[in-house]
């Protein structure tokens, strides 16, 4: 095989002069500026919010340039949910399917990479042959007709990236590969903001229910304190009949809370990687729950590095840019450099002596002429794939600082609300004891009473909602920073890529 090695010695410093030559043709990525914005509401919202008695009444303070912490759901203050948030990223389907797609993309990048190396293919080939040698000339110098043929072959081949065809696709790869790592760590984010927004719907819908049942018990009540005065005669009995009606109207406003309760537990076992019939016995209330107060917001303009979403339209972007490289590519010469070396003999114990050893060396160079115009138009569809990325690389960072915006708007109006459903729920709480009261003493007639009964069962409902709506539009800021996963987290929920954020 000395002559054989020799033989491809010109292949060597083929390649090698290829590779000199190669050059990436096509526009270079370049990340997009960040907005410099200082505020992501076009007025100052003031620094602190309003606040009111109860649960979920404290004030919240936003905290500029300050970093969301570690695995923020924590900030809460309830074990049951930082186990229920454990137990979705452990075992939640979608966080399978990400990491899964994750592995995927990283196999196709490494697998792309496998182009810039050469293909060495080993054969051998048995054959057991007649030659007609009274009427073709004889294969053999022997001339022997009968005979074993024994061909160990090595084959060698390049395709050198002159134009940079091969770095363009890996390019592309790399860039879908992280495109997916960030929609991995978008599905962590999504995952975690649905667990606690869903355990916080859960706690608003059991105080909404105890609300109404509260009331349900007050107007069963004056139902009943109508009746005997009924029979005393100091009502008419179409004042019983109305209070009667109210009260069904009122109870059949329970099924529908009650639908909604199992609804969001339901969820939360799916969210959990559970069938519904599967579902936990932890339930969540209000009171369970600590409103956090510092709300840190970091720098706007750094939104974009914090959000998976734009990052992974970011990597898009520069998926379809270097794809314009690769059809520019195509569009240029293609060439190919191979070599094959071997031995051929009847006798296996003849193989590699002299005589039977073969070697070849060639380059074939390759330029489309006319194709119908198809890589011209795949040229064109590659330009007008980046423009569209770009779109929607604007049109997500447009949305993630509009996700900021109308939580901190939500945030401020929530305390207003809550501040002024609080002092409605008091005010008309002490209305309807006194009306109570005068009833009692026959001071006031029934209609009052239905008044004051009224008011305070919408100022109960309001006041519920008010509060629910503090805890989940703050899971809801969280979520439209970015958030965040601890490492602990992570290595919990995934063993697949990194987490940026």
């Amino acid at each position: 095989m000395t002559r054989a090695r020799r033989g491809f010695v010109p292949v060597a410093a083929a390649m090698a002069g290829a590779a000199a030559l190669c050059a990436c043709v096509g526009p270079d990525f370049h990340r997009p500026a960040a907005p410099q914005v200082e505020r992501y509401t076009a007025e100052t919202l003031p620094e602190t919010t309003a606040s009111a008695e109860g649960i979920g009444g404290a004030a919240q303070h936003f905290l500029a340039e300050r970093q969301i912490p570690r695995n923020w759901w924590t900030l809460f203050g309830s074990e049951e949910l930082d186990e229920l948030v454990k137990e979705a990223l452990r075992a939640n389907p979608n966080i399978l399917s990400a990491q899964a797609a994750l592995r995927q993309a990283m196999e196709l990048a490494a697998a792309q990479r496998g182009s810039y190396f050469p293909t060495v293919q080993a054969s051998l080939d048995a054959q057991r042959q007649q030659n007609a040698v009274g009427v073709l000339a004889p294969t053999l110098s022997s001339g022997t007709a009968l005979f074993n043929l024994y061909t160990p072959q090595v084959t060698v081949s390049y395709v050198p990236d002159i134009f940079g065809a091969n770095r363009r696709q890996v390019e592309s790869l790399e860039a879908q590969a992280e495109a997916s790592r960030f929609e991995l760590d978008a599905t962590y984010l999504t995952l975690t903001d649905n667990v606690v927004t869903a355990a916080i719907t859960e706690a608003g819908l059991r105080a909404q229910i105890a609300a109404t049942q509260r009331v349900i018990a007050l107007e069963r009540e004056s139902l009943a304190l109508l009746h005997r005065q009924l029979e005393l005669g100091a009502v008419a009995e179409a004042d019983v009949y109305a209070q009667d009606a109210a009260l069904a109207q009122l109870e059949g406003t329970l099924p529908p809370l009650s639908k909604q309760l199992h609804q969001t537990r339901d969820s939360l076992a799916v969210l959990t990687g559970r069938l519904p019939s599967e579902e936990k016995p932890v339930t969540f209330e209000l009171a369970q729950l600590t409103l956090p107060t510092d709300l840190p917001l970091g720098v706007p303009s750094q939104l974009i590095e914090r959000r998976p979403d734009v990052r992974a339209a970011e990597a898009q972007l520069h998926a379809a840019t270097a794809e314009v490289g690769l059809a520019i590519a195509n569009m240029l010469p293609q060439v190919v450099i191979t070599g094959d070396a071997g031995s051929a003999a009847t006798l296996m114990s003849d193989l590699l002596k002299p005589g039977t050893r073969f070697w070849s060396i060639g380059a074939d160079a390759t330029q489309t002429l006319f194709e119908g115009g198809t890589l011209l138009h795949k040229k064109r569809a590659a330009d007008a794939a980046v423009k569209q990325a770009a779109a929607a690389y604007r049109s997500t960072v447009l949305t993630a600082f509009q996700n900021v915006a109308d939580a901190l708007h939500a945030l401020d109006s929530d305390a207003e609300a809550l501040k002024a459903a609080s002092r409605a729920e008091a005010a008309a709480q002490k209305s309807l004891g006194v009306a109570h009261h005068q009833l009692e003493l026959g001071a006031v007639s029934y209609p009052a009473l239905l008044s004051s009964e009224l008011a305070y069962q919408q100022a109960l409902a309001s006041s519920s909602q008010a509060r629910a709506n503090r805890f989940a539009d703050t899971a809801a800021l969280f979520q439209a920073l970015g958030g965040s996963i601890s490492a602990e987290g992570q290595d919990e929920a995934s063993s697949a890529g990194t987490i940026h954020h």
